[in-house]
């Protein structure tokens, strides 16, 4: 459940990332939970890109809504730093409160910046509290990979920089993840354009898959969809989720 509620708000063979230049912005997203004929709004996202000194600082911030926390109590704060020049992160840093559990990951990177197929290192601090716990535990890992790789945060923003026009459906392409205690091999499948309804209008997407995989074999975690606003800005209109009851859901509002 953790990474499909933060990954939904929440994507170098032949293709080649195409050069982007993004904007400072504030995108707000509702997030819904869908179970057959229900569907109710369980929480909401904001999503902020700003640009200074050659680095994106991207955060989100998402909250379950006071009846949800009842159930399921989230607080959550991604912060990914990127290189402008490649939009691909430096630096990560999580911080959760789920349910009572308080978690924290900063994760340092280290590469050659225009290098695609390059030696990736990671450095990631772990700390964790367990709920009702008053020790809090802290450990460093090492994380390694070979090629271009981003972050939970970061893979959004580098999907943006994608050319969806050149790709044919059924186009994948393979990247690293560093999700905080290990790598994971992450598939973006672009399936086709897909017109979708939000809240009475009309947009025209790209609408691509996640998939993630561990060292390229096992399942990780479901699939996520997500829909891309076929324009300039190419942003994440709508993202969709399973849950091991019902699937969770969410959708662009507005900046």
């Amino acid at each position: 459940m953790k990474k499909v509620v933060v990954l939904l708000i929440l994507t170098l063979g032949i293709l080649k990332a195409s050069a982007i230049s993004l904007q400072n912005e504030t995108l707000n997203y509702k997030v819904l939970y869908k179970w057959g004929l229900v569907q109710k709004q369980a929480g909401t996202a904001r999503l902020t890109l700003a640009k200074q000194n050659g680095h994106y600082t991207a955060k989100l911030i998402a909250r379950s809504d006071k009846w949800a926390d009842k159930f399921y109590k989230l607080r959550d704060t991604l912060i990914s730093k990127m290189d402008e020049r490649d939009i691909l992160p430096v630096s990560y840093e999580r911080i959760a409160n789920e349910n009572g559990n308080y978690a924290r990951d900063i994760i340092k990177i280290e590469r050659k910046v225009g290098v695609e197929n390059g030696t990736v290192k990671g450095s990631a601090t772990r700390i964790r509290r367990k709920k009702n716990a008053t020790e809090t535990t802290e450990n460093t890992i090492e994380l390694l990979a070979e090629g271009t790789t981003v972050d939970m945060l970061s893979a959004f923003y580098y999907i943006r920089s994608l050319d969806f026009n050149k790709m044919q459906p059924g186009y994948t392409k393979k990247i690293n993840i560093f999700s905080g205690k290990k790598k994971e091999l992450l598939t973006i499948k672009y399936i086709g354009n897909e017109t979708i309804d939000l809240d009475g209008k009309k947009y025209p997407t790209y609408k691509i898959s996640f998939i993630f995989t561990s060292d390229g074999k096992k399942k990780s975690s479901d699939d996520i969809e997500t829909w891309i606003w076929a324009n300039d800005r190419k942003i994440p209109l709508k993202m969709e989720g399973k849950l091991k009851v019902g699937k969770i859901r969410c959708l662009y509002t507005g900046q």
